[in-house]
């Protein structure tokens, strides 16, 4: 698909802040960038402003994370019943490695630069963040293995999340892995935590064990 003028602004702006952060970026080198001729003031004919092209990455990439979120949400309602519950969560988990490295450059522009607008840091938080760590509460909740777990979802969500976009931004900020673990290594770990999750069957507890 051929992207427009200021699709194409958008998508190297954010590059570029990514790369060079946004202050040592300038218009002219989005505009070079873009296709436009560098110092023409084309990018003025789509934006005002530079802040403004930020601005318009943030909510757009945030947009397009809730229409995202909400069309795998709508697919819960019918689980798959060819698939085990390992693989379920393994499809989960690379899922959600797979969106925050989607997200990479946008990540490295929120860490580094966007303290200074708080105002874009509600944008990528109400957004983009908050809405992985929700459907990973949702996803559970919605799984039968996991209906009568009584547990706090919301937290392991934050647990169970937080795991997934911490490896991904350690890899990109030191160049490997946490812990030298590759990435199929992480998944099973993953799968295998969230397993411990699942309600304990009364036949395995201490006191049936001991019954009689």
């Amino acid at each position: 698909m051929t992207r427009s003028t200021r699709e194409r602004i958008i998508d190297e702006a954010l590059r570029l802040f990514a790369e060079r952060g946004y202050s040592a970026t300038s218009v002219a080198e989005i505009e070079a960038a873009s296709g436009l001729s560098p110092g023409a003031g084309g990018l003025y004919r789509h934006f005002k402003s530079k802040y403004e092209v930020l601005a318009a990455a943030m909510n757009e990439h945030a947009s397009r994370t809730r229409a995202q979120i909400a069309e795998a949400l709508a697919e819960l309602d019918v689980v798959d019943a060819s698939l085990g519950v390992e693989a379920r969560l393994s499809r989960l988990c690379r899922a959600g490695l797979a969106k925050v490295r989607e997200e990479s450059e946008l990540t490295r522009v929120f860490f580094r630069d966007l303290s200074q607008f708080p105002e874009l840091v509600a944008v990528v938080r109400e957004g983009l963040l908050q809405p992985m760590f929700d459907a990973i509460t949702t996803w559970f909740r919605a799984q039968p293995e996991y209906a009568e777990a009584d547990l706090d979802w919301a937290a392991l969500g934050a647990v169970l999340g937080g795991a997934v976009v911490h490896y991904r931004l350690f890899q990109e900020t030191v160049g490997e892995p946490p812990g030298h673990a590759e990435r199929d290594r992480f998944v099973a770990a993953w799968v295998q935590l969230a397993l411990g999750l699942l309600p304990r069957p009364a036949a395995l507890s201490p006191a049936a064990g001991s019954a009689g």
